[in-house]
């Protein structure tokens, strides 16, 4: 799944929590721990699906990767490169490091336009 398969569904993109942080879904479907509030989410049970935007550096260059988790399930549902100026200005504000990251600032007002997300 690309850009344009994921702009052209809006079931998918209304079901995106842009809020939603790596470790945030960790605590929510595996209970590693607290949640944005403890009123947040009405359960915790396998039947809670959470769709949101990461970006992995794990690899040479970052891509930005759709996940849907549910319970113990994760499913990578579509992943691309980001931009080259974002690529190079994020590297920079994370110091290179290897990891998974929430979606946050000008990745995520990119993604938002991308996606004609208002």
């Amino acid at each position: 799944m690309n850009l344009n398969d994921i702009k052209n569904n809006t079931r998918l993109i209304n079901s995106v929590d842009w809020e939603m942080t790596p470790e945030e879904a960790i605590a929510l479907h595996l209970e590693w721990g607290p949640l944005r509030s403890q009123t947040y989410y009405n359960s915790r049970d396998n039947d809670n699906e959470t769709i949101y935007f990461v970006v992995s550096t794990w690899q040479k260059s970052p891509v930005v990767r759709l996940v849907r988790r549910k319970g113990f399930d994760s499913e990578e549902l579509a992943e691309f490169e980001l931009p080259e100026k974002l690529k190079k200005e994020f590297l920079r504000g994370i110091g290179q490091y290897k990891g998974v990251y929430a979606v946050e600032g000008p990745i995520k007002d990119w993604l938002k336009r991308e996606l004609r997300v208002h």
